[in-house]
């Protein structure tokens, strides 16, 4: 790939990324989102949350994986489930390195 197919993507890349991002500005106060969409919009931090994590915590270098000696997986849970239960974010972090590590140690 030469200089100039490099400068041509780059300058291509920065154009769509400025028109995606200002495709909402332009409409201004004109552009509404229905209530379904705005109710539905708040879950998309939390799915893309997910959609980055759960395959790191799943992949291993022999696959997918839900075996105890996926240490990783079973860290997670442990802290998705005091999350749930306690709400608590520094617990959370906390109750998943004790398990991530536990298992790695004895399991």
């Amino acid at each position: 790939m030469s200089a100039t197919h490099i400068w041509l993507a780059i300058v291509g890349m920065m154009l769509v990324t400025a028109a995606t991002r200002a495709f909402f500005l332009l409409g201004g106060e004109r552009a509404v989102l229905p209530e379904r969409v705005q109710r539905a919009l708040r879950y998309a931090p939390a799915a893309a949350l997910v959609a980055v994590v759960l395959p790191d915590v799943l992949q291993t270098p022999q696959g997918l994986s839900f075996a105890l000696s996926n240490h990783a997986f079973y860290g997670t849970v442990a802290g998705l489930a005091w999350f749930l239960w306690r709400r608590g974010m520094l617990g959370t972090i906390v109750v998943g390195m004790l398990a991530y590590t536990a298992l790695r140690f004895w399991a």
